[in-house]
């Protein structure tokens, strides 16, 4: 434990004289850093997917050095310190874990899920709406998959999972009525929405995280087509002028080297 106490001090101080010191740091507000702290999570996430353990582990030094500039940051304003962010990180995880600082129960990952959106709507100077919580700037597949999870935190869900597959179609049959309607509406764009809403339901409904489905299938055909791409230059072929029955041959090829 004193290993991890002397670098977190170390780092500190060497935040400490970045902020005096450097030209670049000084010049850092809470705003400037926004936008890097992104780019560093986006970073983090691709780390994750490569499981790249020595990249999540430079990630995550990045990240932590956020964490220590934005709280510097906030102590020359007067507002918090680092202290004040890990005493309020540690009031929050014993208020929010009865199940292990106190006597209530929770036997499922389910009830601990459900006992924290609770205990978050109780908690002191919170607004009382569900949603209130989610990030406006998230990603819209991230977000559609929160909010619908928040809501069934408080009972706003399907009775039986199986159940969502009925709204799937529904959205489906709605979305092609539109289309043969009018393809380029707006409407017809709502309905994809809504499909696409469905569908993260219906992923919910069976414990499959759509964003990392999502991805799992972009890196997957992006490997695909990389080999497509190279064998037709191995080849001396055009890829335009190749025909389309030829790419799939070798779009099959690929397959073989999942």
């Amino acid at each position: 434990m004193q290993k991890h106490k002397d670098a977190f001090g170390q780092l500190l101080e060497i935040m400490d004289e970045l902020r005096a010191k450097c030209p670049w740091d000084k010049e850092q507000t809470l705003e400037s850093l926004r936008t890097l702290t992104i780019e560093e999570t986006y970073e983090l996430a691709d780390a994750i997917m490569e499981n790249d353990l020595l990249e999540i582990k430079k990630e995550l030094g990045d990240l932590l050095l956020h964490i220590v500039f934005y709280a510097k940051i906030g102590s020359e304003k007067g507002a918090f310190d680092i202290s004040d962010v890990i005493h309020s990180l540690n009031e929050k995880l014993i208020y929010r874990h009865p199940h292990i600082f106190s006597d209530v129960q929770a036997n499922t990952s389910r009830d601990v899920s459900d006992n924290w959106e609770q205990l978050k709507l109780k908690e002191k100077g919170r607004k009382k709406s569900v949603l209130e919580g989610v990030p406006k700037s998230l990603p819209a597949i991230i977000k559609a998959h929160r909010i619908q999870d928040k809501v069934r935190g408080v009972g706003f869900d399907w009775d039986v999972k199986e159940q969502v597959w009925d709204k799937v179609a529904e959205e489906m049959q709605e979305l092609k009525v539109e289309l043969l309607k009018n393809p380029d509406s707006e409407e017809a764009e709502m309905e994809f929405g809504d499909l696409f809403f469905s569908l993260i339901n219906a992923a919910r409904q069976y414990g499959i995280n759509p964003e990392n489905a999502l991805e799992r299938t972009n890196l997957k055909f992006i490997k695909r087509f990389n080999y497509l791409e190279e064998k037709t230059l191995k080849l001396g072929i055009d890829l335009k002028a190749m025909p389309l029955v030829e790419m799939e041959k070798i779009w099959q090829e690929s397959k073989k080297e999942d």
